[in-house]
């Protein structure tokens, strides 16, 4: 919400650099139909899956999965761990595929880059770093927000999280790695005096699903390509993608910042109405925004688990 609302407001106030309009050269164009809210609720149920797929209506199916997850909770054990079973094997697929488009990437993403030079020339530069200082300003608010989290929720002051954090934030500015950091995490929940019992539940928990930063900052790269490409984003659109945002968070896996970014963006984009087509090219500097990602995601997760813990005293 606070990406939905303050993202317009920034780039009303420091504009996209003209340059930028190379980044959609290949973006076909067309007039944008925005869906009356009728409309919308109504394209919440999807009546054919796989036409839904196939029109890459993100939404419906987005929630369709959701509900498909949990009424496979409920079927009989031997039910559920087959499907399960299932799933998880197509999922290995699909990662073996993805990994075998990464190996090819780097070609794909220099020819892209390539053309954007050609057309933009060194003004190219300019707008991927506004691109990278915009979308990681809203990773700052979840990062300040993480130490106002541990202060009045945690009874932590500022000064001291801040000091016992900076191991755990060493780490995951270096790996990018909420799971890599999970050790350094967990030093620092004891240098802040947090039981044990708690942290050692919480934070590998809040590693698991508990994204802070990702709806967030991919809300803001999709409303960033939509600021590119005129896209006009209504309150009813604005609230699709921040449903999917939501979703999106709490079942995406860690995966590297290269097959996640366009995993996890994607369908906020689509169900938005916004161009996908940028997203091939800004996967290429995700590594800063994502130094972001991580250092605000692992802040919150120690925050959240002071809360958790002074709650349970």
């Amino acid at each position: 919400m606070f990406t939905a609302i303050v993202l317009p407001l920034v780039l009303t106030v420091f504009p996209i650099p003209d340059s930028a309009s190379g980044f959609l050269a290949e973006v076909p164009g067309g007039e944008q139909q925005v869906p009356g809210i009728l409309d919308f609720l109504a394209s919440l149920v999807a009546p054919n899956i796989i036409a839904a797929a196939a029109e890459t209506a993100m939404l419906p199916l987005t929630i369709f999965f959701a509900l498909f997850a949990i009424a496979i909770t409920r079927l009989p054990e031997e039910q559920g761990e087959r499907l399960l079973g299932f799933f998880h094997a197509l999922a290995n697929a699909m990662l073996m595929i993805i990994g075998w488009v990464l190996w090819v990437a780097p070609a794909g993403v220099l020819a892209l880059a390539f053309g954007v030079g050609l057309r933009s020339g060194g003004g190219a530069f300019a707008a991927l770093a506004h691109y990278i200082l915009v979308v990681s300003a809203m990773g700052g608010f979840v990062l300040v927000l993480a130490y106002l989290v541990g202060w009045l929720l945690g009874g932590i002051s500022p000064l001291r999280f801040a000091v016992a954090l900076l191991p755990a934030q060493a780490v995951a500015v270096s790996t990018q790695s909420s799971l890599a950091s999970l050790p350094a995490m967990l030093d620092s929940a004891t240098r802040l005096g947090l039981r044990q019992t708690t942290s050692e539940f919480v934070l590998p928990l809040a590693v698991a699903i508990f994204r802070a930063t990702s709806p967030a900052m991919n809300m803001a790269v999709a409303l960033y390509v939509a600021a590119l490409a005129g896209v006009e984003i209504s309150p009813t659109l604005a609230c699709a993608g921040i449903v999917v945002a939501l979703i999106i968070s709490v079942g995406s896996v860690s995966l590297p910042g290269s097959i996640s970014f366009v995993v996890s963006i994607g369908p906020i984009a689509l169900a938005m109405g916004v161009p996908i087509e940028p997203l091939a090219l800004l996967v290429a500097v995700e590594m800063l925004p994502d130094i972001m990602r991580t250092l605000a995601n692992v802040t919150m997760n120690v925050a959240v688990t002071s809360a958790v813990d002074r709650g349970n005293r």
